[in-house]
């Protein structure tokens, strides 16, 4: 089949329905085994244009991609979210010392192209296409369309970050560079409630999720979900301050407009949570986590007061307690953070996949990634070997772990 690429500097020139038909093929084919991503939703990565938050402006200039046919060009068959870059910021997949090892060299590492959800380390489909027996065609038509463009743009590099695991391997047949990583999520295991995740943990750890849920509200601190039409204004303005206040402490300047916020309550209500805690009347806390349609995302938090444990127990405890509820399967609680692991947030494979145009810096990265990938897997199975806080028997309530300490 002879395939037609165009790019779109904005995805509205897709459109919803063509780009959702491919991103999240699930709204119109409840079997099709492709689990809903709220983040590749035309709502959500619109919403980041609209607002000015992803866009030329901040660094993100947008090039999706999309795939038709010749015979017919207005019917689009695949779709990639991806922008034209001159930073490597707000990507959680660190390539800076790319940047500088080819600058030091007298080559120009930007502007480079990412496929990406901007400013989400959340796995998913980055090659969209609905399920159909061609969907591994369009995949290789999608991937020869991002070299195209990168040829045209005279851009050094294509980075597809936070891939699933089949098309990170899809893509490494296809001559992209693989590269792993690691984050810290929870597994639900048909737990029935809190209380039974508990029980599956070591005596000590248990006791330790205990008191600090315990001291974590011991202030008056009240907790409440808030989803769907109950989403109003106020909650945003609240969650806004707290959005900024971590942002200027870790990022310098927050990435997500005021207008971010706004729009994704009004367009994808239902897709969103906010976890808010309150003392006195008033907002002191808050995370703001996306339902998937298997996994809870946790996203950003921030506060105005700080209360000992209420950030474990607003992003980690809660994230699982609703997780069970709704039936998910897994919490993605976001980049990095080893003290997650006590939390029952266990280290899982990330994936992304490059493509680098000068053959001689290619070479160098290829081999760097080839002992990266090494040092994740040993590093993973150290981790879950050594400091699972599960119980290794199920069929007891004490380990060896119980006598370790937290550290």
């Amino acid at each position: 089949m002879a395939y037609t690429l165009k790019a779109h500097p904005h995805i509205n020139e897709i459109g919803s329905t063509a780009w959702d038909a491919c991103a999240n093929p699930i709204l119109t084919d409840p079997h099709c085994g492709i689990p809903f991503d709220p983040f590749v939703s035309y709502a959500f990565l619109n919403a980041l244009e609209d607002s000015g938050s992803a866009v030329s402006e901040t660094g993100w200039a947008p090039y999706h991609i999309a795939l038709a046919t010749e015979e017919d060009e207005d019917t689009i068959l695949g779709v990639v979210p991806m922008y034209l870059k001159n930073h490597s910021q707000g990507e959680y997949v660190f390539d800076h010392s790319w940047a500088d090892a080819l600058e030091r060299a007298g080559g120009r590492y930007y502007p480079k192209l990412q496929v990406s959800v901007p400013f989400t380390p959340a796995t998913g489909r980055r090659l969209l296409t609905p399920s159909h027996p061609d969907a591994p065609d369009r995949e290789t038509a999608l991937m020869a369309g991002m070299t195209q463009v990168a040829e045209e743009l005279n851009a050094s590099s294509i980075h597809v970050t936070f891939a699933s695991e089949s098309q990170w391997a899809h893509m490494g047949k296809a001559g992209f560079l693989q590269r792993t990583h690691s984050q810290f999520h929870w597994q639900n295991q048909r737990y029935s409630n809190f209380e039974d995740f508990l029980g599956a943990l070591s005596r000590k750890k248990r006791k330790n999720v205990n008191r600090e849920r315990r001291d974590a509200l011991a202030n008056g601190i009240t907790v409440e979900w808030v989803t769907g039409n109950d989403l109003t204004e106020a909650h945003w303005d609240a969650f806004y301050e707290f959005y900024m206040d971590t942002g200027y402490r870790k990022w310098g300047r927050p990435y997500l407009t005021r207008e971010f916020f706004s729009s994704i309550g009004s367009s994808m209500p239902n897709d969103v949570l906010l976890i808010l805690a309150k003392r006195g009347g008033k907002y002191v806390a808050g995370a703001i986590n996306f339902i998937g349609g298997d996994c809870l995302f946790g996203r950003n938090w921030g506060c105005t007061e700080h209360h000992r444990f209420l950030h474990f127990e607003i992003c980690y405890y809660q994230a699982i307690d609703f997780a069970i509820q709704r039936g998910l399967n897994r919490v993605e609680a976001g980049a990095q953070g080893s003290h997650k692991l006590a939390r029952g947030y266990m280290p899982s494979h990330t994936y992304s996949a490059h493509w680098i145009v000068n053959p001689s810096f290619r070479e160098a990265v290829d081999r760097y990634l080839e002992d990266e990938r090494e040092y994740v897997d040993q590093e993973i199975d150290f981790i879950e070997e050594r400091y699972s806080p599960f119980r290794s028997d199920p069929g007891s309530s004490e380990t060896p772990r119980d006598s370790e300490s937290d550290e």
